[in-house]
């Protein structure tokens, strides 16, 4: 079997600190319980993807848990032979000297040597070799607590009693398509967490969504029950240094209530909810437009009146989509914003949209940028238009007293999709144009229309 498992796990962190018990282990036994794990027998969660938010998934359960070395098992899969270059390494050393609890901790796994050689060209390093120190990729400035990580998949995967989705929607299905290969001859069905942000559109037999929840469940057979989402209005490096944040947890009450308190930290606090599919669709439509509010932060140099009427659109846009989707949209409006919010202030999606306008990237580049990961909103805008496109999904214009296109209602959107998808227009100051254009209604009118219409579709989410 090719691959490895490397890193040893101690019970000293990144910070310095040594974890108590503090009640985690009647939380840790609680769920050993409901997954059936006898005595001896360890519970196994692996991290699959090691992204931002998979890597920090997985040291705040190496923090808190890794103490108790005989009831549960922590471990993270990436890809192999991905290779650190010359100026990640050098800024990585900066980070490393710059943190004497790294340096120490480094040393005292002899260790620090090849990051020394890294910094003066003599060695190159690996995303896989660096992550077993605390060091994610796509995440260089934050060093995380030392992870076992394993390069082979079906190492990783094959008897994990919960596997945590850290890839990104638009890889979710390829790999889980291969878990399910490991899986033939299981005999329990494992729990699925899936962090993904982000969307599919098909069209046949009629338009609707695939999330990434539906996308494991299609490509393994697990049953949707035992897959729940996670997410909420939170940067990855920022809960890792225990700034306060919240989330929820969404899916079947079997588990979702159980995890919401296996996960639940003091400065990370858990919900959970029932509605699994909104939550998690509305978790990859902030991400489209985070992409345009960074490129009118950039075209109008941090215009805050600019940013407000940009603002005032989208989330006209986003409430209006809501209301396609949701028979209670009014329910989602808190953490709908509130993610928005997180991610337009500091979001990778928001980030690429100010580089585009700067000229610094193009759509040519593609939508995955070392240190950065995978900009999610790309596909998501793709697929909300493709989706809210169709004819089939029609509604009547309130002022032209015509049948159109819900997309026809949303222009920031369109103006989205025509400048990274189909490159109709080659500048991103066309964002700036959609805004200003003077037949442009109030953005209070598109949220009475949603609001004063039964726009609600629900074979839009595959439902009858």
């Amino acid at each position: 079997m090719v691959g490895s498992i490397m890193g040893v796990v101690s019970n000293e962190y990144s910070n310095g600190s040594v974890q108590g018990c503090n009640g985690l282990e009647e939380k840790l036994d609680e769920l050993r319980g409901l997954v059936g794990k006898a005595d001896g027998d360890p519970l196994r969660i692996v991290s699959v993807g090691a992204g931002a938010w998979g890597s920090v998934f997985a040291a705040l359960l190496q923090d808190s848990y890794g103490q108790f070395r005989d009831k549960v098992q922590i471990r993270i899969w990436r890809r192999p032979g991905k290779t650190v270059d010359r100026a990640t390494a050098e800024h990585l050393f900066e980070v490393i000297n710059s943190r004497e609890d790294v340096l120490r901790r480094l040393i005292r796994r002899c260790a620090y040597l090849k990051y020394v050689e890294a910094r003066l060209g003599d060695r190159t390093l690996l995303a896989d070799e660096i992550l077993k120190d605390g060091f994610c990729l796509n995440m260089i400035d934050t060093p995380l607590c030392p992870l076992k990580v394993v390069t082979n998949l079906q190492e990783a995967v094959w008897d994990a009693d919960i596997v945590v989705n850290g890839l990104p929607s638009t890889e979710t299905r390829e790999i889980f398509e291969e878990i399910s290969k490991y899986w033939k001859e299981r005999i329990t069905v494992p729990v699925i967490i899936s962090l993904a942000k982000g969307i599919e559109a098909a069209l046949e037999p009629v338009p609707h969504i695939i999330t990434p929840t539906k996308m494991i469940n299609q490509a393994t057979g697990v049953p949707i029950e035992n897959i729940l989402y996670l997410g909420g209005p939170n940067i990855a490096s920022e809960i890792y240094n225990k700034e306060y944040a919240n989330a929820r947890i969404c899916g079947a009450e079997k588990w979702r209530k159980h995890l919401a308190k296996f996960l639940r930290q003091p400065h990370f606090i858990v919900w959970d909810n029932s509605d699994l599919v909104t939550h998690e669709i509305m978790g990859g439509l902030k991400n489209v437009y985070a992409i345009g509010a960074g490129m009118v932060a950039a075209l109008t140099n941090e215009s805050a009146t600019s940013k407000s009427v940009y603002f005032a659109h989208c989330t006209s846009e986003m409430i209006f989509i809501t209301h396609l989707l949701a028979e209670e949209p009014e329910k989602l409006a808190g953490p709908l914003l509130a993610d928005t919010y997180v991610t337009l202030l500091k979001g990778r999606n928001a980030w690429y949209g100010q580089m585009l306008a700067k000229g610094e990237l193009s759509p040519d580049m593609g939508d995955n940028f070392s240190g950065k990961g995978m900009i999610q909103g790309v596909s998501a805008v793709e697929a909300f238009f493709e989706l809210l496109s169709h004819s089939s999904l029609n509604v009547l214009h309130p002022e032209e007293n015509k049948p159109v296109a819900p997309v026809e209602l949303c222009p920031i959107l369109k103006t989205l999709y025509k400048i990274l998808i189909s490159r109709e227009q080659q500048s991103s100051e066309a964002i700036l144009q959609a805004l200003r254009d003077e037949n442009l209604n109030d953005p209070r009118e598109r949220i009475k229309i949603a609001q004063t219409h039964a726009f609600y579709m629900p074979s839009l989410l595959g439902q009858s």
